[in-house]
């Protein structure tokens, strides 16, 4: 089963990137060729919800109002809204948008001091030099730890 809110979270920022591109216009507009990716898939996206049929009309409205106003976040919010409901009524339709999304890239970190978390991080990250973190009352100092193992002993 498809997480509703997770694919949402991938779903919308492509979709209001494309009303952002090309306001209502985007209800109509073929793909575009010279549109960046992210648009590109906002409109494909939006194309293949809005061929789904049911609940349509609340979708179109919800672009046309964000497209009118797009700095409104309420505005976004009542797109998410409609689309969120258009996958909890289908799963099938939620899976089908799902495979429509490209695959997440992996975790990458290149060069001094990168980073690269592939999931949650519930700690500290520290790249700097002579950094001091505090964690449990304990401070932890310089890369080697010198100052955790003396507050330690």
């Amino acid at each position: 089963m498809v997480d509703v809110d997770s694919l949402l979270g991938q779903i919308v920022p492509s979709v209001e990137a494309a009303v952002g591109a090309y306001g209502v216009a985007v209800l109509t507009r073929a793909e575009d060729t010279a549109a960046g990716e992210t648009v590109r898939l906002g409109q494909r996206l939006l194309a293949r919800i809005l061929r789904r049929g049911a609940g349509t009309a609340s979708i179109e409205a919800a672009v046309t109002d964000l497209a009118e106003a797009a700095e409104d976040p309420d505005a976004l919010a009542a797109l998410r809204h409609q689309i969120k409901k258009a996958l909890r009524d289908d799963p099938q339709f939620a899976a089908e948008l799902s495979a429509m999304l490209p695959g997440s890239p992996g975790v990458q970190a290149s060069g001094p001091r990168a980073v690269a978390v592939g999931g949650d991080n519930s700690g500290i990250i520290s790249t700097g030099d002579g950094a001091r973190i505090v964690s449990g009352g304990v401070p932890r100092t310089g890369s080697t730890g010198d100052d955790f193992r003396r507050a330690r002993s």
